[in-house]
């Protein structure tokens, strides 16, 4: 007879099965060269063939990826807990291999030869290997491409100050500010240091000087790079994301300094990007950084990314801040509600706030009436600008 953990267990499998089940097959012809071979390789081939941005490897699934942002499979068999640590260790090197099994969890870039560039994020769950891995384009869109308003370009032409680049993972921000670095690098000779977990794009140098360090094998941390980047004589430093305190003081203090300080925040929205930044502070010290902000930001370019109304892709819809003397005043004062109300007035300048992005996509017939409003910031706000 079998034990009560055992069919426990066995319930269990089938539950995941079953919703693995569920996952819509990307289409019999796109699998063709997936199923029965099982390779990880020949699945990061095919993903890159279908043209996803994702491909996720997990236990009871079958491999799935994320097409134009909607998961779907591309074999019918689910994967063994063996399958998974093979994929994972056909991926990692050695030393990868030792801190993922110390840590349970590792950031990677993976190229391969005549395929692909890939971000790779190796972690366990209920103690088996799981990858989610983005594809990462080797050539560097223009913003032409990215679908950016013009008034992004001017970005790169800043000698110093902090520019942001916010939105949702995913929304394809690390991509805007290549297109920056892109930009400064063809165009500028300055020194530009990036710190990045991990290196996504690869600058060759141009111009300028493109020094690219990757957390967690060139330097620490974020903090850690960003204060030896002080004394490597920089002109531009990319910071990959602002996690913490210390790293947003320093670069704050960098962009105060005179150096061009370009960088992410999970934020949707100027206003929203510039609370979070003040919050992360103790209450006694976000007086100070309110007005250490208002002096160094520069702007914000918050993004999203839209499914198209035709189903053929996806499409950004880009909020633009341009910091006026009447928007360092709002940030001094503490009225980052009213700053909205500035971007809507701005468009002169280039400015223009998520939903009127959102409600140029509609009116153009890009997108739906759906989505505009599921992913406006004031959804009332957003109805009664399409009613009229």
């Amino acid at each position: 007879m079998r034990s009560y953990a055992y069919l426990i267990a066995r319930m269990a499998d089938a539950m995941v099965f079953g919703i693995a089940s569920s996952v819509p097959l990307v289409s019999r012809n796109a699998t063709e060269g997936v199923r029965g071979l099982m390779d990880i390789y020949d699945i990061l081939r095919k993903a890159v063939e279908l043209k996803c941005s994702d491909v996720h490897i997990s236990v009871g699934m079958p491999p799935a990826v994320r097409l134009n942002g909607s998961l779907m499979r591309i074999a019918d068999e689910p994967l063994t807990s063996d399958q998974t640590q093979q994929f994972a260790r056909a991926l990692l090197n050695d030393e990868q291999w030792e801190v993922f099994q110390e840590k349970g969890e590792i950031d990677f870039s993976l190229s391969i030869a005549g395929v692909h560039r890939f971000r790779v994020n190796a972690y366990k769950q209920r103690g088996s290997c799981s990858l989610a891995i983005r594809l990462v384009n080797s050539r560097i869109p223009s913003f032409e491409e990215l679908g950016l308003p013009p008034v992004v370009q001017e970005f790169a032409y800043k000698k110093s100050g902090l520019v942001l680049v916010t939105g949702p993972t995913g929304s394809g921000k690390s991509t805007t500010l290549a297109a920056i670095v892109n930009k400064i690098n063809m165009e500028r000779a300055v020194h530009i240091i990036t710190l990045e977990e991990p290196i996504e794009y690869l600058h060759r140098h141009q111009k300028s000087i493109v020094n690219q360090r990757e957390v967690g094998s060139d330097t620490k941390s974020f903090a850690a790079g960003l204060r030896a980047a002080l004394r490597q004589d920089p002109d531009v430093i990319l910071i990959g994301e602002m996690r913490d305190l210390e790293t947003i003081s320093i670069a704050l203090t960098a962009a105060e300094t005179g150096h061009l300080v370009l960088s992410t925040l999970h934020t949707i929205g100027a206003a929203k990007t510039i609370d979070r930044i003040i919050d992360v502070f103790p209450p006694h010290q976000q007086q100070q950084v309110r007005f250490q902000l208002s002096t160094v930001l520069e702007g914000v370019i918050s993004q999203q990314l839209i499914p198209q109304k035709d189903g053929s892709g996806r499409v950004a819809a880009v909020e633009v801040m341009v910091v006026t003397p009447a928007i360092r005043n709002l940030i001094r004062e503490g009225k980052t509600y009213q700053i909205t109300n500035v971007i809507q007035t701005g468009a002169r300048l280039g400015m223009k706030t998520m939903d009127q992005a959102l409600l140029e996509l509609y009116s153009k017939g890009v997108i739906s009436r759906e989505d505009a409003l599921v992913y406006s910031v004031d959804m009332e706000h957003m109805k009664a600008l399409i009613n009229g």
